[in-house]
């Protein structure tokens, strides 16, 4: 399965951006989860997750727990637990009829970071892994695609409410981040648009 389609292709062209893209892809993108990806997750007190259902049209939900709650059990399988909640269960129900998902993993104090993991899930209701998670009434395994870290540049500091040094604003020209001038990338990277 391709990384990219027509979609994302026709984007890149308009921005110059297609050789920078595949850079990316050939130097980020992995289909396991790497140790540091798997303490990262495991790290994490919440996260966001993205389903659709049968028609594709989208939903975006806001998952929580105390850091360990999410785990990625081996380098190809991520699980957490659903919770009691308002009862509509627009993920649980998404993924019974897609099983296509997107988690966004983001530390939002310290040094910025983002984690993306687009794969398949599952919705299972008598996982042994239930008993060691508290308060679980299912348990979602999630088998990543595609596992890709995402530029944490505009992530804002949550602890001290500070935006982004690299927020744009009127009248200043943008920061550029220090990937975009390294070896990796530095031939690759096209001129900004104004």
């Amino acid at each position: 399965m391709s990384f990219y389609h027509e979609g994302h292709r026709s984007v890149q062209a308009r921005f110059s951006s297609s050789a920078l893209a595949d850079r990316l892809e050939s130097v980020t993108h992995r289909t396991a989860l790497t140790d540091s990806d798997r303490d990262f997750i495991g790290q994490s007190s919440f996260f966001f997750l993205a389903t659709a259902d049968a028609e594709g049209r989208p939903d975006c939900s806001y998952k929580g727990g105390a850091p360990g709650f999410v785990r990625a059990v081996s380098s190809n399988l991520i699980v957490f637990p659903d919770y009691d909640g308002n009862g509509m269960f627009r993920s649980l129900g998404n993924i019974e009829v897609n099983p296509a998902v997107g988690l966004l993993f983001i530390a939002m104090t310290g040094s910025p970071r983002r984690l993306r993991v687009n794969g398949h899930a599952t919705v299972v209701f008598d996982d042994p892994l239930m008993q060691d998670l508290p308060g679980a009434q299912a348990l979602v395994r999630i088998v990543p695609e595609h596992i890709f870290p995402n530029c944490p540049r505009y992530v804002h500091d949550a602890a001290t409410s500070e935006l982004s040094r690299y927020t744009p604003s009127a009248g200043q020209d943008p920061l550029e981040p220090g990937w975009k001038t390294s070896d990796q990338f530095t031939d690759v990277v096209p001129p900004r648009k104004a």
